[in-house]
């Protein structure tokens, strides 16, 4: 179970509300996000789930490793797709790629399976509570209830973050473990992510400088502008059970803005502040790094997710990258992946990995 050390908290509790006070500046963020997630290591105990398959010159493996010991007693374990190409010619770069909520690492297949034909190794995870981490649950049923309980746990009680921070840290567990395997190489390593996966992505490999790079795709925003702007509806939606139970718990009749920002507050601490994306996208310059979005996603405003994108474009041209930098809006789409914008993702990272 995830718990907080009191020096964690105390970064996210200074003398004036975190809402009422400029961010960290980023690299200070930086230390701090990884202090706040930071939990005892345990061996990463990779096994393999029966025998690979081989089909249509690709060769696809599940496994799974450690990434937690758990206060029940449990290990946490990550359960991993890899889809490589058949005959692999020595180390290759590797791309992780990561689901949105409630789906799966099967889900984002053709993704894995489209980079292996292009020379580079597909891995996939499921993220906490969902897939094979699910219970058996379908959907995000699973994850919601895992929200609902983090929030209603006890104030001053240890608990778990299913709400992007756990499965960040599962994220750089499992970067430890396949750049030290025989057929990576560990300097091409990059991540891309879908809808909450692109949360996910900006959230770990902004701090992260082994994620060599990154596409967080419809993840990119501000949280603090959705709150700011009464433009949280989007986002509360996505795991509105967790939100209704939050405005029940608070006596509001209706998930509203101070429903949010509570619960925001404690099951993804720091993200409207010091961890929202405007400050730890920054992080990423020089390392390539493309961004597309939907102009009309509920989801993720794009007025936030402008915010992130000028603030990340200022940070490489700075860097003298302007180069390594690609953000995309696609006018008249709301929250989905276009057909070109996951072309131009696959591109831009197999570009720079093999190059």
């Amino acid at each position: 179970m995830r718990t907080f050390s009191l020096l964690a908290v105390a970064l996210l509790a200074p003398l004036v509300p975190a809402q009422d006070r400029p961010p960290l500046a980023p690299a200070d963020a930086k230390k701090a996000f990884l202090k706040l997630l930071d939990r005892p290591r345990v061996p990463p105990d990779p096994k393999l789930d029966g025998p690979a398959a081989t089909a249509n010159g690709l060769t696809y493996q599940a496994w799974s490793f450690a990434s937690e010991a758990k206060a029940d007693g449990t290990t946490e374990r990550v359960p991993v797709l890899t889809v490589r190409p058949e005959k692999v010619p020595g180390n290759m770069p590797a791309v992780i790629v990561l689901h949105g909520t409630g789906g799966t690492k099967e889900g984002v297949a053709s993704w894995l399976e489209e980079f292996a034909r292009k020379g580079v190794v597909g891995v996939a995870i499921d993220a906490r509570y969902h897939g094979a981490r699910s219970g058996g649950a379908k959907g995000s049923a699973a994850y919601v209830a895992a929200i609902t309980k983090a929030w209603q746990t006890p104030a001053g009680r240890p608990h778990e973050h299913p709400i992007y921070y756990d499965t960040v840290w599962d994220l750089w567990r499992l970067v430890d473990v396949i750049r030290a395997g025989p057929a990576v190489d560990a300097d091409r390593v990059g991540m891309l992510g879908i809808s909450m996966g692109g949360i996910q992505t900006w959230l770990a490999a902004s701090v992260d400088d082994r994620v060599a790079v990154a596409a967080p795709l419809i993840g990119v925003q501000s949280f603090r502008w959705s709150l700011d702007n009464d433009r949280w509806q989007g986002r509360a939606r996505s795991v509105q059970a967790a939100h209704d139970a939050a405005a029940r718990d608070l006596g509001e009749p209706a998930v509203n803005r101070r429903v949010c920002r509570e619960l925001w507050g404690k099951v993804i601490p720091g993200v409207t502040t010091d961890f929202d994306c405007p400050n730890l996208i920054r992080l990423f310059a020089p390392r390539p790094l493309f961004v597309a979005n939907g102009a009309d996603d509920p989801n993720c405003p794009v007025e936030g997710a402008r915010l992130a994108v000028a603030a990340a474009r200022d940070e490489y041209a700075k860097a003298g990258a302007a180069d390594r930098f690609d953000a995309r809006i696609a006018d008249g789409v709301a929250h989905q992946v276009t057909a070109e914008h996951r072309a131009a993702a696959i591109a831009f990272c197999v570009k720079w990995l093999t190059r």
